[in-house]
């Protein structure tokens, strides 16, 4: 079965946004990936899936390496540059930095990663297979840095949303007795 992308099926997944920049053939590239996950926490590995004909993924598979820039609540309009055109065409970090978007370079690898994001991750790949029509990468953190007052944007339902929209609604189930029927159905 597929799912259709933009479908409504599709768009009940909530992801984050994860900007991934990179270095090789391509030159400097950035592109947007909302599928991007942590799947191990020892060792710390991040998993991207992307288009195999994409830039990044050229760049990837030349250089071995790569950024993940987790975006941030305020960073909605480098989503949607990032997302849009590709690299092969555009350079989108260059219209980035006119318009104003910084870059800090990584300690541990080529690739720029974006200033002001919630997270900047700096990884080396350690698996790189196709997976239907995408290519998942999977990626070693070897360098990070975290932006404590920031908070990471999030997409779904075809758009950016804050998570705070999300946030702060009010409990179905009083804390008290949600943990009284836990006690009462704890399996010994």
């Amino acid at each position: 079965m597929d799912l259709k992308y933009g479908s409504d099926e599709a768009k009940k997944f909530i992801t984050n946004v994860g900007l991934i920049t990179s270095v090789g053939k391509n030159k400097e590239n950035i592109m947007s990936a909302e599928w991007t996950h942590v799947i191990s926490y020892s060792p710390w590995l991040v998993m991207i899936n992307i288009g195999d004909y994409t830039a990044t993924a050229q760049n990837i598979a030349e250089t071995k390496e790569f950024g993940v820039s987790i975006a941030s609540e305020a960073q909605d309009h480098i989503c949607s540059i990032a997302g849009n055109g590709t690299g092969k065409e555009l350079d989108k970090i260059g219209l980035l930095k006119e318009i104003g978007v910084e870059f800090v370079n990584g300690k541990k690898i080529a690739a720029p990663l974006v200033s002001g994001a919630a997270l900047n991750l700096e990884c080396k790949v350690v698996k790189h297979e196709k997976m239907g029509n995408k290519i998942m990468i999977i990626g070693e953190v070897v360098n990070f840095r975290v932006e404590p007052k920031t908070t990471p944007i999030i997409f779904s339902s075809g758009g950016y949303k804050k998570l705070s929209d999300f946030a702060g609604s009010k409990p179905r189930v009083d804390a008290k007795k949600l943990e009284e029927l836990t006690n009462k159905y704890r399996k010994n």
